[in-house]
């Protein structure tokens, strides 16, 4: 018998123990390590992964529950039906993320670009692919991607997957090709055993694409102090009445004086500024607008808008309009996610905004005027304080990110 076949029974019988298993039960993102690697210290060599990878429940479809907060959101999850997420799938992506194999000379893995350490980003104005070179526009930051399906800041990926695939090959980031990366994966014992077992066959680009959009879909924020605030403010503002007399509130509805107990439990334990709370009013007013933009459980319309960033210049970055032709699109990006953002400067597209102070200026001063500027972005009437209370409440939307192994990848 030869080795092929061996590797196809081995492929069904992990399938068959699968199949006698029950479905997975409902796994909350950011609870579970499911991005933590595999237990134990240094590479991952054969008998490991083997090991690791003989148990069923690590291929198990997962049914996927999101965060406090972000769970509000679950509507806009978008997992693709051929690309279930798995534990097994998820770690094999891991691995891939922040693999510097994968780029030509060993030089970056996707993790470069966007590092937990920079809440997903880098740091820097514009990525840095091999050999230093710069790319023209801001690293995104790639948790929260599971809301979202069309990627990069001009939604020229149509999916995490199709995402993936392009700094690979694209010569001033990652510098390689879908070729060598393949043929790296298939003569690594290690990786080749992962992809035989995950999808059942053998390593190729559109399944290391799937690996890596599956990790990053496990990648998202955890509650906030705004979320741990929010259901408090709203339940003072239903029962506002009620609560300037509390010792009649507790005789007729104890239940829900115990409820407004534990809210403020909550809230205690993930305080929000007086700053951060008026910026809260301020954000969902009709003074500022954010929420035209920035809105749901993302903070984010997924959508594209000109906000006049970079159309001073005699060749401006055109944006989605490169994708669409459509003329109304020039100069417009996507609207990214507010949450973590305290973390994930510089801002905008060209990152060319160094503090939220100085996101907040921009549109307080209605953006740099141009034939295709938004009808959403005009001028501000903000005192400094107002602009402080802004930036206040952009930081309370910092959230935990998921535990991550950087290393412990494939010997």
């Amino acid at each position: 018998m030869n080795r092929s076949h061996w590797r196809k029974l081995a492929a069904l019988s992990v399938v068959a123990s699968i199949s006698t298993c029950h479905a997975a039960d409902p796994v909350m993102l950011g609870k579970e390590p499911l991005t933590a690697g595999i237990a134990g210290e240094g590479a991952v060599d054969l008998p490991t992964i083997r090991s690791w990878l003989a148990e069923p429940k690590n291929h198990l479809p997962l049914q996927i529950e999101l965060p406090e907060g972000l769970a509000a959101g679950k509507d806009a999850v978008w997992v693709p039906e051929d690309n279930p997420m798995t534990r097994a799938k998820i770690e094999l992506g891991r691995q891939l993320y922040f693999d510097r194999r994968l780029s030509k000379g060993n030089q970056v893995s996707c993790a470069d670009c966007h590092h937990p350490a920079n809440a997903y980003g880098r740091g820097t104005q514009f990525g840095v692919g091999i050999e230093g070179q710069l790319g023209g526009r801001n690293s995104p930051v790639s948790f929260n991607r599971i809301l979202s399906s069309i990627q990069f800041w001009d939604g020229r990926a149509a999916s995490l997957e199709e995402q993936a695939k392009g700094p690979i090959a694209n010569p001033i980031e990652m510098g390689n090709t879908h070729e060598a990366v393949v043929q790296m994966l298939k003569v690594n014992p290690v990786y080749r055993e992962q992809f035989v077992k995950v999808f059942q066959r053998e390593p190729n680009i559109d399944d290391v694409a799937r690996a890596i959009a599956t990790f990053e879909r496990a990648l998202v924020t955890g509650p906030s102090p705004y979320d741990a605030n929010e259901p408090l403010r709203r339940f003072e503002e239903a029962f506002a009445e009620q609560l300037e007399d509390m010792e009649t509130f507790a005789e007729e509805q104890p239940e829900q004086v115990d409820r407004y107990r534990k809210l403020q439990i909550v809230a205690a334990a993930r305080p929000m500024s007086e700053s951060a709370k008026r910026g809260r009013e301020l954000f969902f007013s009709a003074k500022t607008n954010c929420t035209a933009c920035h809105v749901g459980a993302n903070f984010s319309d997924e959508k594209y808008h000109n906000l006049g960033v970079g159309m001073e210049s005699d060749k401006p970055d055109l944006g989605r309009y490169v994708i669409t032709k459509n003329e109304a699109d020039k100069g417009a990006f996507k609207t990214p996610t507010l949450r973590n953002i305290a973390f994930s400067g510089p801002y905008m597209h060209d990152g060319s905004q160094k503090t939220l102070m100085e996101v907040v200026e921009w549109y307080a001063k209605g953006g740099h005027p141009n034939p295709y500027l938004s009808e959403k972005v005009k001028k501000l009437d903000l005192t400094q304080e107002d602009k402080d209370d802004l930036v206040a409440f952009m930081e309370s939307l910092t959230g935990e990110l998921p535990a991550v192994e950087e290393g412990r990848l494939p010997e």
